[in-house]
């Protein structure tokens, strides 16, 4: 098994592409677990995926704010995609990120939608040109990330495109494991003050990895000598920031289990360090920093008084009371019992899951609303 925990998407892809009917083994650990938790093993038949698969899909959350109805759309990136195949053939309804996000946000203006979410939990990145060009959906052109190589030229990625696709009330959530190019387009919103960045500190992946292939430098096939990946560039934000390491902070955080795990850069021995460059010239669309204190004072307000929240942060205790714990029975009877106990806690957390990420969706919804108000009254 090869771990590949913060590799950007398209090289786990590679990995595991491979011949029509063949079999891959894939290992996963539920991003949840408990601390001793086994992974899961299963294997596919590798066969033609349609990337419809992992589309962008939009839907609506409808809330009660302040005695009034208010309804959001909701588009869920589950990564940054392209079908560069079917864009060299000519195809000019070819798919890719940037592209079904702006069909969806259309689709979601006719419907009058007071503002948007744009939902990056768990989306472990992709495609580079894929975050620059939906980071152009919201903003009027400018730069968008900036590139430094191991010889210390920096190179800026752009949005190139006049106007924006979509310039109402915005909020973008994140997640532990929210990296690469989900932190590029967050970052970028934050650091425009276009939208309200919402959820717990993303992944930190910052750095650019190309793997190269040992057998290039032998002349000899029957070796196989596999490949080694080498760290050749650096993202840092529009204002000289990089986001490896540290991630993306949000505006108005919120608690996640994910957060106390051994996720992200910083959990890596070896991991690069946070550092700085300096920050390019960029528009500031919004003045949220008057906002924000009140809009984390009405969230944390607002959920003193949730009984789904109390049970969440309950759990996290929990969670956290385990993970610290330093000493574990040596009685199979007991180990055993306690295995059981945690199967049964875990299948009926399962069945809560559902509630929690509405908790939190709706409580997007709700700091947007709160944020429509304050401008609304200012």
């Amino acid at each position: 098994m090869i771990d590949v925990v913060g590799w950007r998407i398209d090289d786990v892809v590679q990995l595991i592409r491979g011949k029509k009917n063949t079999i891959v083994r894939l290992q996963l650990l539920q991003s949840d677990a408990s601390p001793g938790s086994p992974p899961d093993t299963i294997a596919l038949i590798r066969d033609k995926i349609k990337l419809e698969d992992q589309s962008a899909k939009a839907d609506t959350v409808h809330i009660i704010h302040n005695g009034q109805e208010m309804v959001f759309g909701v588009i869920t990136i589950p990564t940054f995609y392209s079908d560069f195949d079917a864009m060299r053939r000519g195809d000019k309804d070819y798919k890719s990120t940037t592209r079904d996000v702006a069909r969806l946000l259309g689709k979601l203006e006719a419907q009058n939608v007071d503002g948007v979410i744009i939902d990056l939990r768990r989306n472990g990145g992709g495609y580079l040109n894929e975050a620059v060009d939906l980071t152009g959906l919201f903003i009027d052109r400018g730069p968008v990330v900036q590139v430094r190589d191991t010889n210390g030229q920096v190179d800026v990625e752009r949005d190139q495109h006049p106007g924006r696709v979509y310039d109402g009330p915005l909020a973008v959530m994140v997640d532990r494991l929210s990296a690469s190019a989900s932190e590029i387009f967050a970052a970028a919103i934050q650091d425009y003050n276009r939208g309200i960045i919402i959820g717990s500190q993303s992944y930190g992946k910052g750095t650019v990895q190309r793997p190269i292939d040992l057998n290039r430098f032998v002349r000899d096939s029957n070796l196989k000598l596999g490949q080694i990946k080498l760290t050749i560039a650096k993202f840092y934000r529009v204002d000289g920031r990089s986001t490896q390491h540290d991630g993306v902070t949000p505006d108005v955080p919120f608690p996640s289990r994910l957060s106390l795990m051994d996720i992200g850069e910083s959990s890596q021995p070896n991991a690069l360090v946070w550092d700085h460059i300096k920050g390019i010239r960029h528009s500031d669309f919004e003045e949220l920093g008057g906002i924000l204190p009140q809009l984390n004072k009405q969230h944390m307000l607002r959920l003193s008084n949730n009984p789904e929240y109390e049970e969440l942060l309950a759990e996290i205790d929990d969670y956290k009371k385990l993970r610290n714990q330093k000493h574990v029975s040596l009685n199979e009877a007991k180990r055993r019992a306690e295995m059981d106990k945690r199967k049964r806690k875990k299948d009926e957390e399962t069945e809560e899951q559902d509630k929690k990420d509405d908790l939190l969706m709706t409580e997007s919804a709700q700091v947007l609303g709160d944020y429509i108000t304050l401008k609304k009254n200012n």
